[in-house]
């Protein structure tokens, strides 16, 4: 991508609203001479290259066989060079037009190959067949021109704002407005950067550091222009619950990452395709509005769409055939220009080398904890950290460029490494660095948007790092609750693979059936009915007994399995069972006896809650009453002086439950938007204020006021969530 810092290296100090009066530097000259210039620049620094490269390489000559004057080369080369160019800029659309049925990724692979065909049929325009070449070497020849011509016409264009503007629309495939396009608005637009799974605590610590890991947002703060708040998840801490809420104003009935429904026999997974789609269904049923975006906006790279008139690498429209072109779009705007697929092809192996390093290292310091991090997983994290990071920022760039309303984008990097190398280990703090080049970039490209823009800066919810509940005990979640049961082992299990958020985004691009392989969910549904399905989202266990109609009571539970709850809330590594009993009401159990009742807040010592802080209680009741709470949900235990919590799932930074930092993500805007004097609580809580940030434009027709305007209570305040 170009340079982050943009013209001269300056960069918007307050994040993306331009101040009236800002001066804006202008090349001198004739914009139409300028242009011709830039182009016979570029020309010449791809003939040079061509001309270095057959120098160079044994299988490239573009001279005849018996030799060529230096001049007769230099001729040849730029005939060649400029039938390339030609080539790439006419043709190149179409071929990728035209290839809109090929998954997106295999798309970015087959970028080289045209790329190199382009040159093969460029140098038959070379006098006298001087251009030879192999198509091998055709490949990388063409790769390294189109970097080159890339790498010059941005440092030409960053001297003149028109010209960087207008590469910027190029990189996001999109175009700038032109004479006789309605006028644009001049309310400012919002841009929503969520940070997937970066803390509060991870945050101030990358912010406080000498050089601080993420310097855009240290002078953001240091400048106050922006204000830094911290605010408190729901019991289910991850993106699916989170951002639903966020996004649609509602994640009723979203009690953990992935759940069992007896009335149909399936697993909802929140970031599959299908599940995606009837989880957003079911909010928009809930709430009577199409999302927080209805009306303008765009989301990129989300599980849900929030109502935008523009979708592109969302989860919940990949699975819809009409719509498939529509949520690949993204990727198709950025590798149309093949300059932008070589740069990501180069940050994607070095992505992947740097993994291979990483955990090697980490192997030999004998990290403790420590996952495995062999197999697949290099290319799923380059693909997270490195593929999606740059398509969606491309996106968003685009979508300011085009003057949107709103726009929601998600950067899953941090949260893909830190789930394997830990949430404060040096793997991730080097992800949030170059997560602040990428937020650096989208500023300074608000400058050159048609409006000006507010950039809201949040996190879906955090990370708390700690040893596997499986390597700490040496059983699984699901081991124990069978033991407790009296059933047997049943058989090998299999561990869940690693990487499963960016899998199945990896999956969707590659427009591979989400049921293509078995998945672990589903294997835990199978057998007898008496046997319970264990899942596990985080370190938030959920037990299902598919033999018992609705939800099983402690009663019956106790009749049928009388080992089994004391098995769960006697174990050191799990911190309490939630439970509903047929007398008492929903029941929260842990050890040495200890009870609270949710429904009358009565306590018996110790209180199996105190130590997940004040607001446990408000979020256990809460989930209790959703259609499909397991019969059992078990959350792990947490060290009151570290966070450290117990992964039922082999991660060492994990989030779904309760404890620790993974409650407790931040939300960094600007400082002339207001705030409630309340701590924000709960993910709905996060929507109410976004809304009233997003006020109705001057103009717009009654019906699109009416789609942003969702019916939902203001926000929680932790008092206003117990009384609930």
């Amino acid at each position: 991508m170009p340079s982050a810092a943009g013209p001269g290296g300056r960069v918007w100090q307050g994040g993306g609203v331009p101040q009236p009066g800002a001066r804006r530097r202008r090349a001198a000259g004739h914009p139409a001479l300028l242009a011709v210039g830039r182009v016979l620049a570029v020309w010449a620094v791809a003939t040079a290259t061509l001309a270095v490269l057959a120098a160079l390489l044994p299988d490239f000559r573009i001279e005849a066989p018996n030799g060529d004057s230096p001049t007769q080369i230099a001729v040849t080369a730029a005939i060649g060079a400029g039938a390339f160019g030609v080539l790439s800029a006419l043709v190149w659309p179409l071929l990728v037009r035209a290839l809109l049925l090929v998954p997106a990724l295999v798309l970015g692979a087959l970028v080289f190959f045209l790329n190199g065909s382009l040159l093969l049929v460029a140098l038959r325009f070379t006098p006298d067949g001087r251009g030879e070449v192999t198509p091998a070497t055709a490949v990388v020849i063409a790769a390294v021109m189109s970097a080159a011509s890339s790498a010059t016409s941005t440092a030409l264009a960053v001297r003149d704002d028109a010209a960087y503007g207008r590469r910027l629309a190029r990189l996001a495939g999109r175009r700038r407005r032109r004479a006789g396009d309605p006028p644009p608005p001049t309310t400012a637009g919002t841009v929503f950067l969520q940070l997937d799974g970066v803390g509060h605590d991870v945050l101030r610590s990358a912010l406080a550091g000498r050089p601080p890991a993420m310097p855009t947002l240290a002078r953001w703060l240091g400048d106050g222009t922006h204000r830094l708040v911290a605010w408190r998840t729901d019991w289910s801490s991850q993106t699916g619950a989170s951002q639903l809420a966020i996004l649609h104003g509602s994640n009723h009935d979203v009690p953990a990452f992935r759940w069992y429904e007896k009335e149909t026999g399936h697993v909802v997974v929140c970031n599959r395709p299908s599940s995606a789609a009837e989880l957003e269904r079911r909010a928009v049923a809930r709430t009577g509005c199409p999302g927080l975006l209805a009306g303008g906006g765009a989301s990129r790279g989300n599980l849900f769409t929030g109502g935008a008139d523009q979708s592109a690498l969302v989860m919940s429209v990949a699975a819809q055939r009409g719509k498939f072109s529509r949520s690949r779009s993204g990727y198709f705007a950025y590798f149309s220009d093949p300059a932008n697929a070589v740069r990501t092809a180069w940050s994607f192996v070095a992505e992947v080398g740097r993994e291979i390093g990483q955990s090697t290292a980490s192997r030999l310091r004998r990290d403790r904890p420590r996952i495995k991090r062999g197999g697949l997983y290099p290319v799923l994290r380059a693909f997270a950290t490195v593929v999606e990071r740059d398509v969606a920022v491309a996106a968003v760039v685009g979508d300011m460029l085009a003057g949107r309303s709103a726009v929601y984008a998600d950067l899953v990097a941090y949260d893909e490494v830190a789930h394997h190398s830990g949430p404060h280990s040096g793997d991730a703090y080097q992800v949030l660095t170059r997560l602040d080049r990428s937020v650096r970039l989208i500023a300074d490209a608000a400058r050159y948007a048609p409006r000006p823009y507010r950039i809201v800066l949040l996190s879906d919810h955090g990370q708390s790092g700690g040893a596997t509940f499986e390597d700490a005990y040496g059983s699984s979640l699901r081991a124990l609750v069978r033991e407790g049961c009296g059933l047997p082992p049943g058989g090998r299990e299999r561990r869940r693979r690693t990487g499963a958020e960016a899998r199945a985004a990896a999956r969707s691009a590659l427009r591979r059936p989400e049921r293509g392989r078995r998945a672990a969910e589903e294997e835990a549904c199978e057998g007898p009915a008496s046997d319970p399905v264990v899942l596990a989202s985080g370190n938030l266990g959920l037990v299902s007994f598919p033999g018992i109609e609705g939800r099983a009571t402690l009663e019956e539970i106790r009749r049928r399995t009388p080992r089994l709850l004391p098995a769960l809330s006697a174990h050191p590594g799990i911190g309490f069972v939630l439970v509903r009993s047929a007398e008492r009401g929903p029941l929260v159990l842990g050890r040495d006896g200890g009870e609270h009742e949710l429904s009358t807040g009565r306590v018996t010592a110790p209180d199996p809650l105190a130590p997940f802080g004040p607001g446990a209680a408000a979020a256990v009741l809460r989930t209790d009453g959703f259609p499909h709470t397991a019969d059992l949900m078990v959350n792990s235990a947490v060290d009151p002086a570290t966070g450290a919590v117990h992964a039922f799932e082999e991660q060492a930074g994990s989030h779904g439950g309760l404890g620790g930092p993974q409650s407790h993500p931040f939300l960094l805007a600007p400082a002339e938007l207001p705030l409630p004097p309340a701590p924000l609580v709960g993910a709905e809580a996060i929507h109410a204020v976004f809304h009233t940030w997003l006020a109705p434009e001057p103009g717009m027709p009654p019906a699109a006021e009416d789609r942003r305007r969702p019916h939902l209570p203001s926000p929680r305040t932790p008092d206003a969530t117990a009384r609930s």
